[in-house]
């Protein structure tokens, strides 16, 4: 008998974007864009940082679990501390739901090229794993729906989508929500929410709340805090009670929680992260766009490129490479021939497109 199951050993670890001081050497290069994790172009919070280093006197004691933050979350959206969790990052949240939740004959449901760390965290388990192809770059829930069976315990869906940037509006959720089981558990991974949230037709998950329906969300995007590993939910008490039994009893750190605090205080850094990121979709979207490509339209902070083939891809992806331009392929999604491009500086978005138009124009 192997040591490691077989589903582990087949599994592809999550593969993070390629780091800008890698790139300046490999191709000698005095400056690189990185525009391929969909990280915040004008840092951190700086509510965030003052309270990260406030917190750092006390890194001899052990953290709290998240108890501070779980407060002030549950204060901010009138729920009870039982009814949200931290941890590090809402991967440490869906890694944590994967292990409360799932056993051997169960089945996990979600559409095809889902988000890469979630299709690493679920496939990690060994049960099965079943997705529906998208429609025009959406979820198809109503495909979703037919396709629930009796193994089906975990729905993941992801609003705004990574890696496409499509959302689904609230009457297409409770329509679908009508045919899931109360035995079934939605993951509802809202990272993206505060890009969408001003969008009339999102439905921002806690304006209403069902108990099979946990919302996910991350201080990783909008509040800058990607380094420190940072995430919250929302649920049913008693989910949430399961869940702290598995979490790690010290998760997430004292720094992380005190980043958190402060980020949600700092209204002024979100309006500006809010306004950058609306000119840089606009922008990418209408350049990609004149240059003959055609961008999905995106709720999110990047926009997605499909191409005709792989190779086309590949060869736009090296190409930016050697210009200085680092963007996301999405072979790993499962989308081999589409690209991720996040948005940045205003310079740094210009210096995508300039540099795709010359591969593109010859």
């Amino acid at each position: 008998m192997p040591l490691v199951p077989h589903y582990i050993e087949a599994l592809r670890p999550y593969e993070a974007g390629r780091r800008a001081e890698d790139i300046q050497r490999e191709y000698g290069l005095a400056r690189v864009v990185k525009l391929a994790s969909n990280e915040n172009p004008l840092g951190s919070s700086p509510l965030a940082m003052e309270a990260l280093r406030a917190s750092l006197g006390n890194l001899h004691l052990y953290p709290n679990g998240g108890l501070d933050l779980r407060a002030v979350l549950a204060e901010r959206y009138e729920v009870k501390v039982e009814n949200v969790i931290a941890g590090s990052g809402s991967e440490g949240i869906m890694s944590n739901i994967i292990r409360t939740l799932l056993c051997d004959e169960d089945e996990v449901l979600t559409t095809e090229s889902a988000f890469i760390g979630f299709q690493v965290l679920a496939r990690s388990r060994g049960v099965a794993y079943r997705t529906v192809p998208y429609r025009d770059w959406r979820y198809d829930l109503p495909a979703l729906a037919q396709a629930i069976t009796e193994r089906t315990k975990i729905i993941y869906l992801a609003n705004p989508n990574n890696p496409t940037g499509s959302i689904f509006s609230r009457q297409e959720f409770d329509q679908f929500y009508k045919h899931v089981p109360e035995r079934v558990l939605i993951i509802l991974d809202e990272a993206y929410f505060e890009y969408a949230k001003d969008n009339t037709r999102y439905p921002d998950s806690m304006h209403y709340r069902y108990d099979n329906v946990i919302t996910l969300r991350t201080f990783s995007k909008i509040y800058g805090l990607a380094g420190i590993r940072i995430g919250y939910g929302f649920a049913h008490e008693e989910l949430i009670a399961n869940l702290l039994k598995v979490k790690l009893p010290f998760e997430p750190s004292t720094p992380a929680q005190a980043a958190g605090i402060g980020a949600l205080a700092d209204r002024e850094f979100v309006h500006r992260s809010l306004e950058l990121n609306a000119k840089g979709i606009r922008f990418l979207t209408t350049s990609l766009t004149e240059l003959g490509l055609e961008p999905v339209p995106s709720e999110g902070n990047f926009v997605m490129v499909p191409l005709p083939d792989e190779a086309e891809a590949a060869r736009l992806f090296q190409g930016l490479l050697r210009q200085g331009v680092i963007v996301r392929p999405l072979r790993a999604f499962g989308l081999a021939r589409a690209l991720r491009i996040s948005t940045g500086l205003m310079e740094q978005n210009e210096q995508c497109v300039e540099a795709l138009a010359k591969m593109l124009r010859g």
